[in-house]
């Protein structure tokens, strides 16, 4: 089929999706503002990429008239848009259809609850699209919410891994005595790396005051990400005097997170806002049969599972952090069954190629409903 994708060409999510798409044979153009131009991810070269004139906010609208002419040229089967506040405002702004609109976290999390104008927004566009797609359950009862209908259907696509390439090597394994604790996040208040370090600095004091001293000093952090709270971080790193157990590591590109995930021993996902809808860095943590300590929050408490896959602490609570970690520090056979227990999780709900399938299916009922109802290409 042909496939207009409208979605931030820079952000590896939407890589994923077209890349796969183009890989099984589907016409994909990937329409994306002239400031969501692609980063460092490696853009398949069969996706067709197509830049709006007009960046900025007011963009979703200025875009608009371009983007209809786009739409009518291509003559798209399915148009799906990514990211309800912003590019499900220009689909709607274009008239586009049909239209698949994927929620993404803050867009119905966050940008809702500005401003009642800025509800009245994302209200009309989730009700514009002809199917709504979410990659959680706990973001699709959001969006129920937010629409006032508990009925609502709402298509479900996890966004999984590549279980093949998200593969432990145990063979191969790490044979130091080091236990390294990680994170692959954005340097961002969203994601609690303070809260983080903090739970570091508090492991270490409890394994040292309990006579664990050989435990506490072959703990090592590594923190992979780039942000705002960058110089921050290192200040808080370094007046903790944890200069030479955390390392912050700085940005990486997809394709080298495996290996990254295979020095790893434990994955610490510490996220403070609910807008965190599904938690993809743990999903692929637990592909690589890591452990995982995460937050209370919505995604994660949907990937995780307490006592089976890892262990779900309280947000913002540094201390229920480090006491997780400490259970996990201190007994490798349980870092082990937590892992081996994840790895199966994610065979059976989050495998990408299936993910993938489910979402060409949705295309493909929308669309042939909307033939059926009189709304040709």
């Amino acid at each position: 089929m042909i496939i207009l994708f409208l979605a931030n060409a820079g952000s590896i999510h939407t890589v994923r999706w077209v890349n796969a798409l183009a890989a099984r044979g589907h016409t994909v153009h990937l329409v994306h503002k002239c400031d969501d131009r692609p980063k460092d991810n490696a853009i398949d070269n069969r996706v067709i990429l197509h830049s709006l004139k007009y960046s900025g906010k007011k963009s979703y609208l200025l875009n608009s008239l371009r983007l209809k002419q786009l739409h009518q040229k291509i003559n798209p089967d399915i148009c799906n848009a990514h990211y309800a506040s912003g590019y499900g405002l220009l689909a709607r702004a274009a008239g586009i259809k049909p239209l698949v609109l994927s929620v993404w976290g803050s867009d119905v999390y966050d940008f809702p609850y500005r401003s009642i104008m800025h509800k009245r927004i994302i209200v009309k566009n989730l009700q514009y699209a002809d199917q709504i797609a979410s990659t959680s359950i706990s973001m699709a009862d959001q969006v129920r919410k937010l629409l006032n209908d508990r009925d609502k259907e709402i298509s479900v696509t996890p966004f999984g891994v590549d279980i093949n390439k998200f593969a432990r090597n145990f063979p191969n394994a790490k044979c130091d005595k080091k236990i390294v604790i990680g994170n692959i996040k954005t340097l961002s208040p969203k994601y609690g790396i303070d809260d983080f370090i903090k739970a570091i600095k508090i492991l270490r004091e409890n394994l040292i005051r309990d006579g664990k001293d050989e435990v506490a000093y072959s703990v090592v952090v590594d923190i992979y990400g780039d942000g705002p709270l960058k110089i921050e971080l290192e200040g808080l790193i370094s007046n903790f005097g944890l200069q030479e157990i955390i390392s912050l590591k700085g940005r990486i590109p997809n394709d080298v997170v495996p290996g990254v995930l295979q020095d790893f021993d434990i994955f610490c996902a510490t996220s403070v806002y609910e807008s965190e809808s599904f938690g993809v860095a743990v999903v692929e943590a637990m592909s690589m049969s890591l452990p995982v300590v995460a937050t209370n929050v919505s995604g994660f408490r949907e990937v995780v599972d307490n006592g089976i896959t890892g262990i779900v602490v309280e947000k913002g609570q540094p201390e229920a952090i480090a006491e997780a970690l400490r259970k996990l520090v201190i007994d490798k056979e349980l870092r082990l069954k937590y892992g081996q227990n994840g790895r199966k999780k994610v065979e059976k709900l989050y495998n990408w190629d299936e993910n993938v399938k489910t979402m060409v299916n949705i295309y493909q009922t929308v669309i042939n409903s909307c033939l059926s109802v009189g709304e040709n290409r």
